[in-house]
């Protein structure tokens, strides 16, 4: 008897997975396959809600036949065209099922897609620190270094202004001289930095942009400091973000964060978190309006300033240890150090740009 062999199938690549965890929500998981440029036989699942039953397999309609090159934005707007007007999510969102596609086709990528380093407290004049979020993001987009954890320590007493507030509008001239203050402007936006010497938690992140691939602006905050939420959920502390960047508990803001994207694909995540702040000296020191306490729920900016010290009763060496603790669990990093020539390159910043009259005063 002769047996007839089954058709050849069509000559395709690999299947292509992606998964992604939303922030606060559920999975979503992306199969699908790319044909001639093309994405094919998408199948997209997770443990998410969605009704009425017939939306999904729309969605993996409205997926199929696109092209691989194509934007996360233009994705999400495929996946919100294809829902009837009835259609509810629970627990995921168009975007999030951009993100992972982009995740499945490796435009974007995941935390566990890199090997990641961790830089301990290190005390640098405030000028260095500044200087070293700069260099070392453009190092982390120039594939120079591995994305990287960083902790600051410093010892003068400080304010670190953002990219682009006005140093009129933001320092009491007379709290700063007073108190000897180091006025320091960074790269990043947000608001001003009250330092002094082991008053407060600073770090930053170092990151290649394809790790928020597809992620909105605002929920990248969260997304990369969920690390964070679950260190301090060890401690003890139920926290929060309060849009757009603020890190909250129920008994008040205990920090704040800023970003930086730079065009070679580096990007920075800074945050900073009170421990023990002196609220008398900071308010001789910073022009805190009514207006910027408006949206708060407060009149007073020391009513704002709530010391994990108070929350936790830890020293601030053991919050940055368990910190360090559960980032090193999550994401397998390893320790790091900087490098002879990242000091060096963020010294000349500072004489060039960070430490001049021109940069601190570029918004008067």
């Amino acid at each position: 008897m002769t047996i007839t062999p089954p058709p050849a199938e069509e000559d395709r690549s690999s299947r292509f997975h992606g998964e992604y965890k939303v922030p606060g929500g559920k999975l979503v998981v992306a199969d699908l396959d790319v044909v001639d440029g093309l994405l094919a036989d998408v199948s997209v699942s997770g443990d998410f809600f969605l009704e009425p039953d017939e939306a999904l397999p729309e969605i993996n309609k409205a997926l199929t036949g696109l092209p691989e090159s194509t934007t996360a934005a233009d994705l999400s707007d495929a996946v919100t065209a294809s829902l009837p007007p009835d259609a509810v999510l629970f627990g995921f969102t168009a975007d999030a099922v951009a993100v992972t596609v982009r995740r499945a086709l490796a435009h974007a990528t995941s935390w566990s897609d890199h090997h990641w380093n961790i830089i301990a407290p290190t005390v640098l004049p405030t000028h260095v620190n500044v200087a070293l979020d700069e260099v070392l993001t453009e190092e982390v987009g120039a594939g120079r270094r591995n994305p990287t954890l960083r902790f600051w320590d410093w010892e003068e007493p400080s304010v670190v202004i953002g990219s682009f507030q006005s140093v009129r509008n933001e320092l009491h001239p007379d709290g700063v001289a007073r108190h000897g203050i180091s006025v320091v402007r960074r790269i990043s936006g947000g608001g001003a930095m009250f330092m002094e010497a082991g008053n407060c938690i600073t770090y930053s992140l170092y990151v290649p942009q394809t790790l928020v691939d597809g992620i909105s602006f605002a929920d990248s905050y969260a997304f990369l400091d969920a690390w964070v939420m679950a260190a301090l959920e060890k401690l003890g502390i139920s926290a929060f973000y309060v849009p757009l960047n603020d890190i909250a508990t129920d008994q008040g803001k205990i920090g704040g964060a800023a970003q930086k994207r730079l065009a070679n694909g580096g990007m920075l995540h800074h945050v900073t978190m009170s421990y023990d702040i002196d609220a008398d000296k900071m308010v001789e020191v910073l022009r805190i309006g009514k207006e910027k306490l408006s949206d708060k729920g407060t009149r007073s900016a020391k009513k704002r300033v709530d010391p994990l010290r108070r929350q936790t009763g830890l020293a601030r060496t053991e919050i940055i240890a368990a910190m360090i603790d559960v980032f090193t669990d999550r994401y397998a990093a390893s320790p790091s150090e900087l490098t002879a020539a990242e000091l060096a390159t963020a010294r000349e910043r500072v004489a060039t740009k960070f430490g001049t009259h021109e940069w601190l005063h570029r918004v008067p």
